[in-house]
């Protein structure tokens, strides 16, 4: 049986999104897609008018909406500290299983000069809001006043980004691990107190 014609359209947004992890947003051409993805050349401009920036769009969304939908599911799970001790979690098991080559695709994104395409930046701007939303909401829902549940999404992300980026430097987890500890201690103490609140984080 052959391929739907969408899968060679849904292999090149996967495959875009995972050598902006590990060679950023400038070494993402074209050429680099088609090779990782295995899709035909004639499909580009058939799936993405746009080109090369239509699919790093694409690329960026489906990456902030997978780490979204973690975040919300999180936040149904009802549990505010467990879930940000996931999220650092995650970006620990990433770096492992890469050995340490694999970073954050929206970051890859955002520190790159796209001058001739500056709706790249806009949409890494998006989803990074879109984070700071749900891992505020889910800090509301656990008791932190509206305004500070705010600042510590926002801290929260760029402790777990800025925490990625040493890691890959120094080919160490010590970094996160040392993020999702201070993070945890912190939000110990923003949250009401619970039974409970004595666990530490899963990192190791």
């Amino acid at each position: 049986m052959s391929p739907r014609k969408s899968d060679s359209r849904d292999r090149m947004v996967l495959s875009a999104a995972a050598l902006l992890r590990e060679y950023g947003a400038s070494a993402t051409s074209i050429d680099r897609v088609l090779a990782h993805s295995g899709a035909p050349r004639g499909s580009v401009y058939h799936h993405f008018p746009g080109g090369r920036t239509q699919l790093i769009d694409e690329a960026v969304a489906l990456a902030g909406d997978f780490i979204s939908g973690l975040l919300d599911a999180a936040g149904r799970a009802g549990d505010p500290l467990e879930a940000v001790d996931a999220f650092f979690a995650l970006w620990r098991e990433r770096l492992l299983d890469s050995d340490f080559r694999d970073g954050c695709p929206i970051v890859a994104v955002a520190v790159e000069t796209n001058d001739d395409a500056p709706q790249l930046a806009r949409s890494a701007a998006a989803v990074f809001a879109r984070w700071q939303e749900s891992l505020a909401a889910l800090l509301l829902h656990g008791g932190v006043p509206r305004e500070r549940s705010t600042r510590l999404a926002a801290f929260i992300i760029s402790a777990v980004e800025g925490a990625v980026i040493m890691c890959r430097a120094e080919r160490s987890t010590a970094p996160i691990e040392a993020a999702a500890t201070e993070i945890h201690d912190l939000l110990r103490l923003a949250l009401p107190a619970r039974p409970d609140a004595d666990h530490r984080p899963q990192t190791t």
